[in-house]
């Protein structure tokens, strides 16, 4: 009696991630917020929610020189932190 498995009756069809590639910074037009980033986490014990508003800067650099697809803040878990940013703000 043979047991043989036909592996090939499912195939596995890879597909890209969901926010796709980005290209790397190779003119360092963000590296001096990426550096503060690093240096808040080694200040902090590499605890990163206490460096959220610094990561929060890097992307937005990021997103500015089109290093990143543009996307709400929001989307990217740093909708309490532009509450704040807007709180501190007084109104005329």
């Amino acid at each position: 009696m043979s047991t043989a498995m036909n592996f090939s009756s499912k195939t596995f069809t890879p597909r890209p991630p969901d926010k796709g590639a980005f290209p790397l910074d190779h003119l360092g037009e963000c590296s001096a917020f990426k550096e503060q980033f690093m240096e808040c986490l080694r200040h902090s014990g590499y605890e990163s929610a206490a460096c959220r508003q610094r990561a929060m800067a890097y992307l937005e650099c990021r997103m500015d020189r089109q290093l990143m697809a543009n996307e709400p803040l929001e989307k990217l878990g740093f909708k309490d932190l532009i509450n704040e940013k807007s709180e501190e703000k007084p109104e005329k």
